[in-house]
């Protein structure tokens, strides 16, 4: 049921964890307790009880209104709750309206802001003056009323049974609040949801519907009017407002009597459904030069905005070029980082840093935007200094070229993700979703002003300048994936027989030249195609195009696109970045080199000198140092890494140890490189293959580290000190991979 088993219990004092892991055992009472709540629509109200605890929204919160309580849910009414949650979730597309993206199957976040972004856009190239209403609901869970609530469930055609079991949920609850982990007493409520009841987000979304409504019935009786795109679609689509939960949007023209209008409405929803809105963070945001928008403002009761400015965390109203709606994404980089400078982190701690957070954090920008390259240099610089810096962001040596380290392990890298393949991945996705979704509000808009080409797969080439526009942006660094689809054949109304690919990696017109000539209609989809019969020249060819299309039918589905760049025939961004970035048939020793239980730092520098890059002395040279440049172990020549790590004397002793007791016999190559490609094999059996494949990056990390004793604090070279330390080292992996802690070294050796 898609529950998080590690999530903090409730008043019972089980996770989920607990039910998930014991269900064999408890799945009968489980079972006649759904069935009990089922017939008689209620339960044990002790099962409802609610911890309340109060999580601070900023730092140095004082007031009440600083924290968020946050509801610690019983785990058999979580249950229950999830199990009504998700047979809601599959009706909610079919009893909200199109504007409201939160919570309902299909629908996204980026829908709303790629939306907002074009009616602006709209707006200022044809110099229309407008007003963006930008609203946010006050406490919004905290303060919905429950009979309003019921009664819309009520119009919405739910029955008593299930308004009954909604109502028990919501109405039977207790709570009592954490203070200092003690929960003190407790009281019942008379209204709102819980922020952790599955429930409370579908139950939300249904209820701020009752506003989309009275919003769309002021449009249609002329009291309100939103935005009217008329573009290269022929026809006109009207854009009124957008919800995404509490965050609400709405358009209209730049005159007073509207945002009285507005105001009526704001205060009938109010009344009636408990919801009232935060003026403190709601704003009038005009576009345009709007005369008396102050006024406006005061009628409403809100603060005057101005574009560009922020929605759903996204920009709103920026210019394609602006490099400013990226600062706040640079500064979280640089805020993250202040916090990590104080620890010290080794290399492979930085390595999971980067791409468990750093990483990660210009994602949701990148899946709208295009991000300008200067802004994508800067942000892989941050990268790049804190990997060789750490958290200091110190100038210290980059070892390794920036492009080898954002390549795929099995290529060589570390696998960091490269900024401007990723955002060309993430726009990629909405050329996917506009041949693949049918009547999502964003595809209506985008169609409308745009136009649609190839039967609606595909809006019309975007012309004019780019402004706000979002979608001319997407359409550029997206038009790549179009070479990776080709069209699943259902009807065959929509998809072109001779122009479209959907038999084979070829258009019919190419591979079928001499027939592509005879068609009356070029344009035909696939079951519109020849003008006349065939003359004896021309059956080899028909033959031909027979044998190739004798595994496609006609069938009743709808004709639909498939995604080529992966196996699952969907599009996956993961599977497009792999594409964009392209293959490399180079051998690297990856699983050499990245050996599960082996420290993440040790097998970074494993990677360093696979590479050739560590810096040793040879490589010091070459930087201009001027150092004599004898091996610190045998003293004897030059040090360079193939022979620090490889061939010197002293490490030979290791390396002849270990095949020793191995009983392996081994002709050693000229680099580490080889070394590594070379060294793992099925000859030492199954149950010592782990160990075997740990022992390089062992000898290798000993051997460096008694090599920077020598180099940075002098003394002398003990073998038998260097040859402990190693079997230690190895010993201690060993003991991860065997999982027995009793085991003794003497063991081990032996």
């Amino acid at each position: 049921m898609e529950l998080n088993g590690d999530k903090a219990p409730g008043p019972d004092g089980f996770t989920l964890a607990f039910w998930q892991d014991c269900w064999d055992f408890l799945k009968v009472e489980i079972v006649d307790m759904f069935k009990e709540f089922y017939e008689q629509r209620s339960f044990v109200k002790s099962l409802n009880t609610t911890f309340l605890t109060l999580i601070p929204r900023k730092g140095g919160a004082e007031d009440l209104g600083d924290f968020r309580p946050i509801s610690l849910l019983g785990g058999l009414y979580k249950l229950m709750a999830k199990v009504l949650a998700n047979r809601l979730k599959k009706v909610l597309d079919k009893l909200v309206s199109e504007d409201q993206n939160a919570f309902v199957r299909g629908r996204q976040i980026l829908d709303a802001s790629l939306i907002a972004n074009e009616v602006v856009d709209y707006w200022k190239k044809r110099k229309e003056k407008g007003l963006i209403c930008k609203l946010d609901i006050e406490k919004a869970y905290d303060n919905i009323n429950w009979s309003f609530l019921m009664k819309v469930l009520s119009k919405m055609g739910f029955g008593v049974r299930w308004r009954d079991w909604i109502w028990w949920c919501i109405s039977t609850a207790r709570f009592s609040i954490l203070i200092n982990g003690v929960p003190a007493g407790f009281f019942s409520n008379t209204k709102g949801l819980r922020q952790g009841d599955p429930l409370s987000p579908y139950l939300f979304v249904l209820g701020m519907e009752v506003f989309s409504i009275l919003v769309r019935r002021a449009v249609e009786g002329g009291f309100l009017s939103g935005c009217c795109l008329r573009g290269r679609g022929g026809g006109e689509m009207m854009v009124t407002h957008l919800l995404f939960a509490d965050d609400t949007i709405i358009f209209c023209e730049a005159k007073k009597e509207q945002v009285t209008k507005l105001s009526w409405i704001l205060a009938w929803f109010e009344a009636s459904s408990g919801l009232r809105i935060n003026l403190a963070k709601s704003a009038l945001i005009p576009v345009g030069e709007v005369a008396e928008i102050e006024e406006m403002a005061v009628e409403l009761g809100c603060k005057v905005g101005s574009l560009p400015t922020i929605y759903l965390g996204l920009p709103l109203g920026a210019h394609h070029k602006a490099t400013s709606m990226w600062d706040g994404v640079e500064e979280r980089m640089r805020r993250k980082l202040a916090q990590w400078k104080r620890h010290y982190i080794s290399k492979g701690g930085r390595i999971t840093l980067i791409k468990s957070t750093l990483a990660s954090m210009p994602t949701y920008h990148l899946s709208l935007f295009r991000m300008p390259k200067n802004v994508a240099k800067r942000l892989e610089r941050i990268q790049r200094d804190f990997l060789w810096g750490g958290g200091n962001l110190e100038k210290k040596v980059h070892l390794i070229n920036w492009e080898v380290v954002c390549t795929h392990k099995e290529k060589g890298g570390l696998g960091i993700l490269r900024i401007d393949m990723l955002n060309k991945a993430l726009l990629g996705k909405w050329v996917w979703r506009f041949a693949s979704e049918k009547d999502n509000l964003w595809k209506k808009v985008i169609g409308e002003k745009y136009g649609q080409e190839g039967s609606g797969w595909r809006t019309k080439e975007v012309r004019g300048t780019f402004g706000v526009g979002v979608w001319k942006e997407i359409m550029r660094e997206a038009n790549w994936c179009w070479e990776s689809l080709e069209f699943k054949v259902g009807k065959g109304t929509r998809i072109k027989f001779w122009t479209d690919q959907w038999c084979g990696n070829v258009v019919m017109s190419q591979t079928f030249p001499h027939l592509f000539t005879l068609a009356v209609n070029r344009d035909a989809t696939v079951n519109e195609v020849f003008s006349r019969d065939f003359n004896d020249w021309e059956m080899d060819q028909i033959r031909d195009l027979f044998f190739l299309l004798r595994d496609f039918r006609i069938s009743s589905e709808e004709d639909s696109v498939m995604w080529k760049g992966g196996s699952h025939g969907k599009y996956r961004v993961k599977e497009a970045y792999n594409l964009l970035v392209g293959p490399n048939a180079s051998t690297f020793p990856n699983k050499a080199i990245w050996v599960d239980k082996v420290p993440t730092k040790v097998s970074f520098f494993a990677w360093e000198a696979t590479w050739g890059k560590i810096l040793t002395l040879d490589r010091l040279q070459k930087r201009r140092w001027q150092l004599p440049n004898r091996c610190f172990l045998c003293g004897c020549e030059e040090e360079n890494v193939n022979h620090i790590l490889v061939h010197c004397i002293v490490v030979r002793v290791l390396w002849e140890f270990i095949l020793v007791l191995f009983g392996v016999k081994w002709v050693f190559l000229e680099t580490v490189k080889e070394v590594l490609v070379s060294w793992r094999g099925p000859f030492v059996g199954k149950k010592r293959k782990k160990i075997w494949n740990s022992i390089p990056l062992c000898i290798f990390w000993t051997v460096w580290k008694e090599r920077n004793r020598l180099a940075f604090k002098g003394g002398s070279l003990a073998l038998q000190k260097l040859k402990n330390s190693f079997v230690c080292n190895l010993w201690s992996w060993a003991r991860v991979y065997i999982g027995e802690e009793s085991s003794s070294l003497i063991g081990f050796l032996e």
